[in-house]
């Protein structure tokens, strides 16, 4: 734990020897309406079947940004509907927020739902947020502060979790090439009760052209519904070094602990028992490197180890991680892409391959045949826990395309098949993009 923080508090103290003073830079406005249509048929050995089709629809817009000083907004949404099915339809807001800047993007205000990038998967929250930008720069950047506060959204329907109330504050030092490093405190109440508070810091720090450092991380300081046990929650680190134009080295460290604090903070709030296996909840670990070189110009190989643990009770496990991509094989067109994951388990190794063939069909439009074998589940048990199970004899063939028809409209498909020792399921996709 303490290795961990080191490397997290030394990641934040870059932001004193790297970079520039930052400038801003306002975006143009845009918009996207997107529709999907999947089909999926599954045929058991039993000779039983399942049919299942779905249709979504979603629509994104951005405003202009306003860095000297004007109004902004944005909105993105998403509707699913099931017909065969008699599934209920689904509707999901993102965000769907106005506000506006003052001259120089000195102060930020905003009203509505809104993702606060920032925060991480913290910020999602339905109300009010307000940032202040220093004026002028320091010698290390641009310092802004924000806060807000309002209510937390539902996942999977528009509207918000009842009696759910989140708020926060964060502080900003942004640079040049996008260099940034936050530090947020978010607390989350479910009636009087405390059901989350969070201590968040995200850094990405690049080093002339030839590093850079991405580092992302939340700390609970109180237990999940005020019962659980504070500690680090999540934690992240990926680095990445150009040696030469041929060679890249990478590194990644990935740790967290997946908990239902709403789940847990409802049965405190109802008087029922909580079972310490919620409060523990699912720890995934993983840390490894990987080495990518240019053999000869378009043909890369990589290769990389990582050592991973699925839960608490779990022995860790050794993955291999190798292989190649190319393009324009010999000047014919072709893109080739070939990888293997090999676990090392004793009793219970696989490998896990992926490969892809793709070639351009004139200026706008790509075809690619793909072919992947194993599939992990995630199962969400009884008791609150989360079972990982396994299929390493399952294998996928699919072909997709993707047609760029103008500037603005596009078409995409693709068509697939999974096999496995008991079933084979045969999946369709079309979807449509009108971007303006």
């Amino acid at each position: 734990m303490k290795t961990t923080f080191r490397a997290a508090a030394l990641a934040f103290a870059l932001a004193l020897f790297a970079g520039a003073p930052a400038r801003a830079q306002s975006l143009p406005g845009w918009g996207r309406v997107s529709l999907y249509g999947m089909m999926q048929s599954v045929k058991y050995d039993d000779g039983t079947t399942r049919s299942f089709n779905e249709l979504t629809g979603g629509i994104t817009i951005r405003s202009k940004t306003a860095d000297d000083g004007g109004i902004e907004y944005g909105v993105d949404a998403r509707a699913s509907t099931y017909p065969s099915s008699g599934r209920d339809s689904q509707g999901s807001v993102y965000e769907a927020w106005v506000g506006g800047k003052t001259k120089g993007g000195v102060w930020t205000l905003r009203i509505g739902q809104m993702y606060l990038t920032d925060l991480g998967a913290l910020g999602s929250f339905g109300g009010l947020m307000a940032e202040y930008r220093v004026p002028g720069t320091t010698p290390f950047g641009r310092l802004r502060f924000g806060l807000f506060g309002g209510l937390e959204p539902k996942i999977s329907e528009v509207g918000f979790a009842p009696d759910v109330k989140k708020g926060g504050v964060w502080a900003g030092l942004d640079g040049e090439v996008n260099r940034h490093h936050i530090l947020g405190w978010v607390i989350v109440k479910n009636g009087s009760l405390t059901e989350r508070s969070v201590v968040t810091f995200t850094n990405y720090v690049p080093v002339g052209k030839d590093f850079f450092l991405y580092q992302a991380a939340e700390y609970d300081a109180t237990g999940p519904g005020g019962t659980g046990s504070p500690g680090l929650n999540y934690f992240f680190l990926n680095a990445r070094y150009t040696i030469s134009p041929a060679v890249e080295l990478m590194a990644t460290y990935h740790r967290g602990r997946s908990i239902d604090a709403r789940a847990i903070s409802n049965d405190i709030r109802a008087g029922r028992p909580v079972d310490q296996r919620s409060l523990d909840g699912f720890l995934f670990e993983s840390m490894g490197g990987r080495v990518q070189v240019e053999v000869v110009k378009n043909v890369r190989l990589f290769a990389g180890y990582y050592n991973d643990r699925n839960n608490f009770e779990d022995v860790r496990t050794g993955r291999i991680n190798a292989g190649l991509w190319t393009t324009n094989i010999l000047g014919s067109g072709f893109d080739f892409t070939l990888s293997d994951n090999r676990v090392q388990k004793t009793g219970a190794g696989y490998d896990a391959w992926w490969a892809s063939l793709g070639h351009n069909i004139g200026p706008q439009a790509y075809l690619s045949l793909d072919y992947s074998t194993s599939l992990s589940t995630v199962t969400v048990t009884d008791a609150g826990g989360v079972t990982v199970t396994n299929r390493p004899k399952t294998k996928r063939y699919s072909l997709n395309g993707n047609w760029n028809v103008s500037r603005h409209f596009s078409l995409f498909f693709t068509a697939e098949q999974l096999r496995d020792d008991t079933s084979k399921d045969n999946r369709g996709l079309l979807g449509l993009n009108y971007r303006f």
